[in-house]
């Protein structure tokens, strides 16, 4: 069983969004984890509304790596565009 991490930066919908994939890994016999532990795969719903939010979104790709270098790591939401 693969482990999965998921943060949430930004909006309601973000939130919403994040919860739906969260069910849908579940379903499909993925372990959700704490974002600060060890994960096979992240998660980050990211959010560009501000340039804050943009540079909170670039340091949660850098902590990720930090914890696992061997990790997937997925970018979704607004500043995934970016």
């Amino acid at each position: 069983m693969k482990n999965v991490a998921l943060h949430n930066l930004g909006c309601k919908v973000n939130s919403y969004e994040l919860d739906v994939v969260q069910q849908m890994l579940q379903e499909n016999g993925y372990n959700i984890v704490p974002f600060d532990q060890k994960a096979d795969i992240y998660i980050v719903n990211t959010c560009a509304v501000t340039s804050e939010a943009e540079k909170k979104s670039r340091q949660y790709v850098s902590k990720i790596k930090s914890i696992n270098e061997n990790a997937k790591i997925i970018i979704c939401g607004c500043a995934s565009q970016n």
